[in-house]
């Protein structure tokens, strides 16, 4: 018997110390000092091949940085260790859901499962975790599963700050709040479980108390990197919510961001993660340096082009960019997402534009424009970033390629600029058929004109300024009744907003009086006579319809 204890104590130390073997790559893992934990996983497994749990550690930290290859790798690895294999199902289990085979991946987490006792919450928290990262997060899933660990074992910390991260991902607040909340009081060392408190304030937009609990967590531990990459994302969010604190709070961002990286690592995975919020940040001289830095590290990352793409079109270097954006897109095998298209769209666009801008070369606009409509397939909502790239072609005074951004930007209504880019593509269509070297007028393109000034006045009936174009859209159509009709809509709602609006817009009365009294001159003399009266009550000295005038009599 006595010898019995004595095995069974060294058993139980022999599995302490195992697990306490894994603790350094956990800690380093939540610290999202992932290089650091790769490290000590590679040194684990190469001193104990045996070591399953430690080959899934590493599978899952490749997961996190898209290395799939080298996560399915240690996955299989794993699976053959005869300790902690079955977890390496779960890091397989992914694998399948991000290919879209959901039933594949239920199987293996099946195999997982099986055999656990009622108290073991860890694989069930590993399952929910590949539910919660597939490329195709399933919180709902992830959230069955946890709360059958959760009424397995309620005082678990680690369940409960995973589901208050399913809870967060499936957007139910309170839930999260209570998760989170129940994990730092089960263990209050999982600074993680605090930080996500704040996180939670970061997401109802409350910044300053958001900043506030991030601060509590760095009176606790101010080496703790993750708190640090969760500021500079909540002052990003303070800057663009608030666009009077937009310098100020990018700045702070920056700042927040580069402590981050100093207390993780400045590995290949890490600088691309700062390279996409300098993207956000709209650093690009800094993205510019960041993609060169990762180019040195990693000259045959693919996701490098992208940087140095979007760099160099933002920094005026469109030969660079086109051939960056080009290579990048041209290979199926890269994780090609819609801004790659847009900023392509845009690179082929400004290479085509002429000296002044004014014009740009049909092929090159063609081909960017079929670029920009790539993006918007891949994602309907990519169409909210094509008013910037409209706006900057009408500035420009390049109005048909104005006209075309803008005649995809109003494909969905669902835009949150779908009025506005209305109102452009009207006026960018109105004025390239008002250029001095047109000949005749595009009927086609004019009615499209026509039909979006309909949608800003159906959609917003006092923007007095849609009349207006729209009686002009049509005077180019030769269509006098509708121009006619839309002059005096204009002069209406004009002058319903009373005569300090009147006096501002003088000379559109004007314009309006004559335009009507145009139309009405073969068919109403005595209506056209007095919209004519109406403009010299103006201006006495109107030329246009004092010869009217006379042509009536």
């Amino acid at each position: 018997m006595n010898k019995f204890k004595i095995f069974s104590l060294a058993l139980v130390a022999t599995t302490i110390a195992k697990a306490q073997d894994l603790e350094p790559a956990k800690k380093a893992i939540d610290a999202e000092q992932f290089e650091k934990a790769k490290s000590l996983l590679k040194s684990v497994i190469q001193a104990k091949p045996s070591n399953g749990r430690a080959a899934f550690l590493l599978g899952n930290i490749y997961l996190r940085q898209n290395i799939s290859d080298s996560a399915s790798i240690y996955f299989q690895k794993g699976l053959a260790a005869s300790e902690g294999a079955r977890l390496n199902n779960i890091g397989l289990g992914q694998l399948d859901l991000d290919a879209n085979n959901k039933a594949a991946a239920q199987a293996k987490f099946d195999l997982v499962i099986k055999d656990l006792k009622k108290k073991d919450t860890e694989e069930y928290v590993y399952i929910a975790r590949a539910f919660m990262n597939a490329d195709k997060p399933d919180y709902k899933s992830a959230i069955a599963i946890l709360t059958k660990a959760a009424t397995a074992n309620p005082n678990d910390a680690q369940v409960q700050l995973a589901l208050g991260d399913a809870y967060y991902g499936d957007k139910n607040q309170n839930d999260s709040y209570v998760a989170y909340r129940n994990a730092y009081q089960f263990d209050n060392t999982l600074i993680r479980a605090k930080m996500q408190l704040g996180v939670l304030l970061k997401g109802a937009k409350a910044y300053t108390e958001a900043v506030k609990a991030y601060n509590e967590v760095i009176a606790i531990n101010p080496n703790y990197g993750p708190v640090y990459r969760e500021l500079a994302e909540t002052h990003y969010l303070w800057g663009n919510n608030i666009p009077k604190t937009y310098t100020e709070n990018i700045q702070k961002a920056l700042s927040f961001y580069e402590k981050y990286m100093t207390l993780t690592d400045y590995s290949i995975t890490s600088r691309m993660r700062h390279a996409d919020f300098l993207i956000l940040a709209k650093d690009y001289k800094a993205l510019e340096l960041e993609a060169n830095e990762m180019k040195k590290l990693d000259g045959v990352n693919p996701r490098i082009l992208r940087y140095l793409g979007y760099s160099a079109y933002e920094n005026g270097n469109v030969d660079s960019a086109l051939e960056a954006l080009q290579n990048y897109t041209a290979n199926p095998t890269n994780k090609i997402i819609p801004r790659d298209y847009l900023y392509l769209g845009q690179a082929k666009i400004k290479k085509g534009a002429s000296a002044d801008g004014k014009t740009i070369d049909p092929i090159q606009l063609a081909s960017g424009i079929a670029d920009l409509k790539k993006a918007i397939e891949m994602e309907p909502l990519a169409v909210n970033e094509l008013n910037e790239i409209g706006k900057k072609l009408y500035d420009q005074k390049a109005f048909g390629a104005a006209a075309a951004v803008f005649e995809l930007a109003v494909t969905n209504p669902n835009s949150k600029n779908y009025l506005i880019d209305n109102f452009y593509l009207g006026n960018s269509i109105y004025y390239d058929n008002t250029r001095k070297d047109i000949v005749k007028p595009d009927p086609i393109a004019l009615q499209k004109a026509d039909a979006a000034f309909g949608n800003v006045i159906t959609a917003s009936p006092t923007t007095q300024d849609a009349y207006l174009f729209r009686a002009r859209a049509n005077r180019l159509l030769e269509n006098d009744e509708m121009m006619a009709t839309y002059y005096q809509q204009y002069i209406d709602v004009v002058t319903a907003k009373g005569e300090e609006e009147v006096a501002k817009n003088k000379a559109k009365f004007i314009e309006s009086y004559n335009n009507i009294a145009s139309a009405l001159a073969n068919t109403d003399k005595t209506k056209a006579k007095d919209m004519l009266n109406k403009t010299l009550a103006l201006d006495p000295a109107n030329s246009y319809a004092l010869e009217a005038m006379k042509l009536l009599k």
